[in-house]
């Protein structure tokens, strides 16, 4: 349950770093935004393949601590 809680935090740590720095850059005149409108497809697969990998660790996990 500890180690779920972890995974948690540091998917939020990293999406508000994401974030952060998309502001900063558009703060010193970087046109983020443009790359963004064309690879935003890539944040979705990124997260799909994230929640896939977990999700696969976890329930091997669980039939190991059952045996």
């Amino acid at each position: 349950m500890a180690n779920k809680h972890r995974q948690e935090n540091l998917a939020w740590g990293i999406i508000l770093i994401l974030i952060g720095a998309v502001f900063l850059l558009d703060n010193i005149n970087v046109n983020v935004w443009n790359a963004f409108a064309r690879l935003w497809p890539v944040v979705i697969i990124a997260w799909g393949a994230w929640k896939f990998y977990f999700g696969i660790k976890d329930h091997i996990q669980e039939k190991r601590n059952r045996t």
